[in-house]
């Protein structure tokens, strides 16, 4: 029988924290985290750079984010509304019935959004990464503490990560029990096959401290470089369920929390280890919850399946592309069939080795679609996608935004970054972008 620890209050809510054993973990990851059935909703997660209005490359004080987000807070949303570490703005929509209720729902919010911020003189830059500011911490509190003293040991990317960085991230349910086209081993597999299409085609990060990386989307490389144990995902030779419970347990536990002062920062300590030990205190089922939410895969279970590898978008609803483009292609059977067909033949470049540490991943982040078998498994993704939605109810409005990418970005082998690129330079020549910045 698990032991019981202590009392733990948090708010309002008093509850026991109560001893985990490995059994218990593994039982509680396979259930909670894949949850199946039909495909049947969707949900997106759309964070932003928050810039002066006229003059971007202008930091913001810390005292006019607070006052803007303060305003925020006051007016009604229907999705939820966070702040990033580094002063980024996140809007996380409730499940919708449709492609075309998410988009409603988000968009109706992100005007609300647009119009408090841009009476305080800021707005939403849609940029994987923040091509002028240096990382600075927002936020003050203890998860983000733990979190900067964590992730410093591997280096500047964790800062990186947290302060500046930038994602659409489009979320859906995870298939089926049974095997299949829309059958949770598919579309887990296929998550992380097609995941360097999508970070190929909508790479919008090529810069930072004003100066080209070399990477299309910088973003992609910053998590890459916070290490495997806690951006990566786990081997997809195993199902989906026991890959994921043995990958919680072996993942390194970023902090262990203290109801008063500093929250524990362990070296090197897993899960599985944790249990095992029982230092500095027995995990219990809150804190595997919390430290699930510390592994940041690029494609990373929740009871629905969400993919985290897609730079955030230029315009105001440059998002609506990635999340219609991904829906159609895991959710309408044909253009799944075709997105399986199209990119079975990358999966030998990832060497069998995780994402997104092998070179099939780390190639789409630094070339985009300028890699041939990339650029061609991208034409032929888009262009089954756009012959989906019109069969998942999609408006002609998101139709025409689909098409018009596809004729302005993949046909030719472009990505947003090349256009931050070109305003930079003056050229559209992609091998005058500067170096890599790991050299």
């Amino acid at each position: 029988m698990p032991d019981s620890i202590s009392a733990h209050t948090e708010g309002d809510c008093t509850y026991t924290r109560t001893a985990l054993t490995e059994a218990e973990v593994e039982a509680l990851v396979r259930g909670i985290c894949f949850k199946t059935g039909p495909p049947r909703t969707v949900g997106v997660e759309v964070e932003w750079l928050v810039h002066e209005l006229r003059m971007p490359q202008l930091p913001v004080t810390p005292e006019r984010l607070h006052a803007a987000y303060a305003a925020l807070r006051t007016v009604p949303l229907r999705s939820a509304l966070t702040t990033e570490p580094g002063g980024q703005l996140e809007l996380s929509s409730p499940p919708a019935a449709s492609l075309t209720e998410c988009i409603g729902i988000v968009s109706a919010d992100l005007d609300t959004v647009r119009a408090v911020l841009r009476e305080t003189g800021l707005r939403l830059r849609g940029i994987g990464t923040d091509p002028w500011h240096t990382p600075r911490r927002f936020l003050r509190e203890p998860r983000y503490d733990a979190m900067e003293t964590c992730l410093d040991r591997s280096g500047p990317a964790g800062r990186a990560m947290m302060c500046t960085s930038a994602s659409v991230q489009v979320c859906l349910d995870a298939g089926y029990e049974e095997p299949g086209t829309l059958g949770l081993g598919r579309r887990w597999w296929l998550a992380h096959t097609l995941g360097p299409v999508l970070v190929a085609a909508f790479a919008n990060s090529p810069m930072i401290a004003g100066r080209p990386t070399g990477w299309v989307s910088t973003r992609q490389l910053i998590w890459t470089d916070i290490g495997a144990g806690r951006a990566g995902a786990p081997p997809l030779e195993a199902g989906p369920r026991d890959a994921w419970a043995r990958h919680v347990l072996d993942a390194p536990v970023m902090c262990v929390r203290e109801d008063t002062g500093p929250w524990h920062v362990p070296d090197g300590l897993t899960f599985r280890q944790w249990i095992r030990s029982g230092t500095p205190r027995p995990p219990t089922r809150e804190d595997l919850d919390y430290h699930v939410t510390t592994l940041f895969p690029p494609v990373r279970p929740r009871g629905h399946l969400e993919l985290r590898m897609i730079d955030a978008q230029p315009g105001d609803d440059g998002w609506i592309v990635p999340l219609a483009v991904t829906t159609a292609l895991f959710d309408d059977p044909e253009a799944t069939e075709t997105a399986y067909r199209c990119v079975k033949p990358l999966a030998e470049r990832a060497a069998g080795m995780p994402a997104p540490h092998n070179p099939l991943w780390m190639d789409a982040a630094r070339y985009g679609l300028g890699d041939p078998e990339l650029h061609e498994a991208a034409i032929a993704c888009f262009a089954a996608a756009l012959d989906a939605l019109p069969r998942l109810g999609a408006t002609t409005e998101v139709t025409n935004a689909v098409a018009a990418f596809l004729k302005r970005y993949v046909i030719p082998g472009r990505c947003p970054a090349d256009d931050l690129l070109d305003r930079l330079r003056g050229t559209t020549d992609r091998r005058a972008h500067g170096k890599d910045i790991r050299t």
